[in-house]
């Protein structure tokens, strides 16, 4: 049973990442009722917060029916940190969790996200003075390290356990990486066998499908694993890996009209939530991957990311759904 202080997460935990503009409340939904059993919000940034500005604020938005949710924050600053953990905790989330992770250049050139792996001294000590500052869980999503000839994350994870941290969740790529190459799980499985790491490991990187899943747990070691772009408009991917893990099977893929409904649901709650011209925006990267594997589907998919009328998608994801019987599966 993996536990996160008196938080029960079942024996395999499948964790939902934190991805910027994917990881909000309406697809968080959907990633929950699909099987995600334990989800991180967007990254917050830490300076936003004390400033109090309205995009930050309205990423601490969590509901009941998400619990255990951990809210993740990033910054450069340990005081703007504390502080921002300050705030955060009166949301009250289950877990606070830290953003060491986050390659892109805004961020890690600030020494935030992944810029902090390059001082490690520092990354310890704000750990210590974030843990210190509130009564809640903290937990940190991280990197192997910088590039290849700083992969220090063996002794970093332990350092940072030391200084309280309650699980750790590992990005299996170098900042310098970013997204490309193949996923290292060998240093994560390395931090997961170290004798002196008594807290949760959780993997994450490239996993997509159930088998790879299976074949990660087993081989890795790992206490979980975290699941980020292969989620993106397929929240499914939970589910099919829980079934596929108890009983060697695969659940049948959803039909064209679970895809709609997806479709519809998470359309809806994001207009609900962010407005219309933003809800409408921010739903077009999710449309290629829900309907993705469907023939002849290019015009369809092009009406519908080309289309900034809420009522016009929904005219159109309806058609789709009366039709379904005319798609087929590639």
């Amino acid at each position: 049973m993996a536990k996160i202080r008196d938080i029960e997460l079942g024996d395999f935990p499948l964790l939902l990442a934190p991805m910027e503009d994917v990881s909000d409340p309406p697809f968080r939904a959907l990633c929950k009722q699909h099987g995600a059993d334990l989800m991180y919000t967007e990254f917050i940034s830490s300076e936003g917060l004390i400033r109090d500005a309205v995009k930050s604020v309205q990423k601490l938005d969590i509901f009941e029916y998400e619990r255990p949710i951990g809210i993740q924050i990033f910054g450069y600053d340990i005081e703007s940190m504390k502080r921002a953990t300050e705030i955060t905790q009166q949301t009250n989330p289950d877990i606070i969790d830290i953003n060491y992770g986050c390659p892109v250049k805004k961020v890690a050139n600030k020494g935030a996200g992944a810029g902090i792996l390059q001082d490690i001294p520092k990354m310890v000590e704000m750990t210590k003075q974030i843990v210190k500052s509130t009564h809640l869980p903290v937990t940190v999503k991280t990197r192997l390290g910088w590039d290849d000839n700083t992969k220090y994350v063996v002794e970093v994870a332990e350092r940072l356990q030391d200084v309280g941290i309650e699980a750790i969740s590992i990005h299996g790529r170098t900042r310098k990486q970013m997204y490309k190459g193949e996923a290292d799980w060998e240093l994560i499985a390395a931090v997961k066998n170290n004798p002196r790491m008594k807290i949760p490991v959780f993997g994450n990187g490239d996993i997509n499908t159930p088998e790879k899943a299976l074949e990660y747990k087993n081989r890795y070691n790992v206490d979980g694993i975290m699941i980020g772009r292969a989620s993106i408009g397929y929240p499914w991917i939970f589910n099919e890996i829980k079934h596929f893990m108890k009983t060697g099977e695969h659940l049948e893929k959803p039909s064209v009209i679970d895809r709609v409904d997806a479709a519809i649901q998470h359309l809806e709650m994001s207009v609900k939530w962010k407005g219309e011209i933003l809800g409408v925006a921010e739903m077009k990267r999710h449309y290629t991957n829900y309907f993705k594997g469907i023939r002849d589907f290019k015009k369809t998919r092009m009406t519908l990311v080309t289309s900034f009328e809420v009522n016009e998608i929904r005219t159109i994801l309806n058609k789709i759904k009366e039709n379904a019987d005319s798609y087929e599966f590639v």
